[in-house]
């Protein structure tokens, strides 16, 4: 394994650590509540405005960073990112733990902007998108295994022992990343502020963030309510829910694993497949929701694709922007980090106002209508490279 390959696995470290912080809160909801003498809404403040932070973090920090080396400001954000949590262990007052909540949410974005730009410079252009999908693995991994990993650790040691415990991984992860991420990194002469927000006038570059927001929020109108359809339609008990919830997460990484290999060669093509095979899942969910075992499938399947366009999206991305501007790859990059929170965001909204207006086995079409649009999108944008591609022929 030769020394860039380990740099990615570095940043799959790091992405982990900060997967984890992100999804740490929901499951310490009644110890914070318990401990700061709060309500289960105010407390559900540090999942709400993290998700916020990380929306707006992203595009709004990048720019201000322009001007730094790759690997110096890779140091800063992990450096940022271990301060945060470990103040965010040791917080005397809620006020305290909402702004290290806040603070560790503004580098997020910030990170997965500058990841993704240096694991694809790691490696040849015919694997960029693998590379990508590699240092997402580590995101993939702590959105299912950091609730309750973190979780068990806050009950059993106290809440603040899972912030200690994410700070120390991310301890061991900046080791790693200065040890392995290249001094020589390729360093793109920085655009002003006003260059960077030239990446607006972009078209193409715009229709893929609402893409991303769609095709990726999609899925999360059915996933922010699964525990509740697994119990409740699927008649679950906990335990069945844990194992599902282990072997959906696993499916999620085969799923991002998969889609970084698919993706490498002509991505925008190969996402058009990709959201219309997610597409059919949807409906396959919808379809089999009162059937126990072909239902479980269908659930499971639909976690493979769940993450499978990430890398894609991230690829394209950087390709539309190198193409234009590389000194905007960063400011693009962390825009479509924002899209993704977005998309996060909108299908938890666009979940809940089905579960109130209709019921939960009505989720899967409101999703699958969001996945298709998103498709249509991505033929779009692949028409339209194409005739670019024969005006330049």
């Amino acid at each position: 394994m030769n020394k860039n390959k380990f740099a990615i696995i570095a940043l799959a470290m790091s992405a982990f650590a900060i997967g984890m912080t992100e999804f740490i809160s929901v499951g310490l909801l009644p110890l914070i509540k318990a401990e700061f003498h709060t309500t289960i809404p105010l407390a559900g403040l540090t999942v709400s405005l993290y998700a916020v932070g990380v929306t707006i973090g992203a595009p709004l920090i990048t720019p201000m960073t322009n001007k730094m080396k790759r690997k110096h400001l890779l140091i800063t954000i992990m450096i940022v990112f271990i301060v945060a949590n470990a103040l965010a262990a040791f917080s005397t007052t809620f006020s305290m733990l909402l702004a290290m909540r806040v603070l560790s949410a503004l580098v997020h974005g910030v990170f997965m902007s500058i990841a993704t730009a240096i694991a694809s410079d790691l490696v040849s252009p015919d694997k960029r998108s693998s590379a990508i999908a590699m240092m997402f693995t580590g995101l993939t991994v702590a959105t299912v295994t950091g609730v309750p990993i973190g979780t068990w650790i806050g009950q059993q040691f106290g809440w603040e022992a899972s912030f200690i415990t994410i700070a120390l991984i991310g301890l061991i992860s900046l080791i790693v990343n200065i040890a392995t991420v290249p001094n020589d990194l390729n360093e793109y002469e920085q655009a002003s502020l006003l260059e960077q927000l030239t990446v607006f006038k972009n078209k193409s570059l715009m229709m893929v963030y609402v893409i991303t927001a769609l095709g990726y929020g999609g899925t999360f109108v059915v996933y922010t309510y699964l525990t509740t359809m697994l119990t409740d339609i699927l008649h679950f008990g906990n335990d069945g829910v844990v194992i599902l919830l282990v072997i959906y997460g696993v499916m999620v990484a085969i799923g991002n694993t998969l889609g970084g290999k698919l993706t490498n060669h002509q991505p925008a093509k190969v996402l058009i497949g990709i959201f219309l095979l997610q597409a059919i899942v949807l409906l396959l969910v919808g379809i089999t929701m009162s059937l126990p075992a072909v239902g479980t499938i269908a659930i499971l399947l639909m976690g493979l694709f769940a993450f499978m366009n990430v890398p894609g999206l991230q690829l394209i991305v950087v390709l539309f922007a190198e193409r234009k501007n590389k000194a905007t790859t960063n400011f693009a990059s962390s825009l479509n980090i924002a899209a993704f929170n977005i998309g996060i965001t909108l299908g938890s909204v666009v979940g809940g106002y089905v579960l109130k207006h209709f019921s939960i086995t009505m989720t899967p079409y409101f999703g699958l209508i969001m996945v298709l649009l998103a498709s249509a999108m991505m033929y779009m944008v692949y028409k339209e490279e194409q005739a670019k591609q024969l005006q330049l022929s």
